[in-house]
């Protein structure tokens, strides 16, 4: 075995310490002879410790090897197989991530950067331009991604709402029946203006509905409204007996 000189410092952990006696014993890293890298990891971690303290993870890789090397004395151990396919692996993996970051370093290194001073500014950099307080702020609040601030409503503005009269089903009713009886009511579209209140035309709306849920009155296809007359009379005689 050749004897070798280590310096716990040169290398940044257990997997590079592998490495390194894997390089300077010419293994193919996927066919190491275990046996042998275990020894001599082993002959290494005890030359370091007898000249100064070896860290921790040193210490604990050589007693998973050593674990590793006494499975492997025994005849077809599975547990033995598995432990050199994991420690394998764990070095190819670790080998492949040094290259890459050499390759990394080397191109970093080989960079040009150039920094140039910042330009003079042209212009005074305080904002001279009158502006108005409240578009400011409401552009503040747009960049910073919130909604808008309502303002709050005007007392103008409620009292359409609160001064609006209250208009009741039955008086369209009537006022709807009185149209068709004097003949100047006859389409759908007289019911409802522009004029009126939000308030009428929902009140006529209901009127038109409870008549024609009642049968009083017809709607055709083409909005012509049409009293039926004979409900009329028949709703007579009802009444009279009642009143007898």
């Amino acid at each position: 075995m050749q004897e070798l000189t280590f310096h716990i410092e040169d290398f940044d952990g257990p997997l590079d310490l592998l490495l390194h006696l894997i390089g300077k014993n010419k293994m193919n890293l996927y066919d190491i002879n275990i046996m042998e890298l275990i020894d001599q990891y082993t002959a290494a971690i005890a030359t370091m410790q007898d000249r100064m303290e070896v860290s921790s993870e040193f210490i604990d890789m050589a007693a998973h090897l050593v674990q590793m090397k006494s499975a492997l004395l025994l005849p077809r151990s599975q547990e033995a197989e598995r432990m050199k396919a994991e420690l394998t692996g764990r070095l190819i993996e670790y080998s492949t991530c040094k290259r890459v970051a050499a390759e990394l370093g080397g191109r970093a290194r080989d960079l040009y950067t150039a920094v140039r001073s910042p330009m003079p500014l042209e212009s005074p950099a305080e904002y001279s331009r009158p502006q108005d307080p409240d578009r400011l702020v409401q552009a503040w609040f747009g960049l910073m991604g919130r909604s808008l601030r309502r303002k709050k409503p005007s007392q103008e503005r409620f009292e359409p709402l609160v001064t609006a009269p209250f208009v009741s089903v039955s008086s369209r009713v009537l006022h709807l029946l009185r149209g068709l009886l004097r003949g100047t009511l006859h389409r759908m579209g007289q019911l409802f203006s522009a004029q009126d209140s939000r308030s009428t035309n929902v009140a006529s709306f209901l009127a038109l509905l409870e008549l024609i849920r009642a049968g009083r009155v017809q709607v055709a296809a083409d909005g012509a409204l049409q009293i039926d007359r004979r409900h009329k009379r028949r709703a007579r005689p009802e009444g009279k007996g009642d009143a007898e």
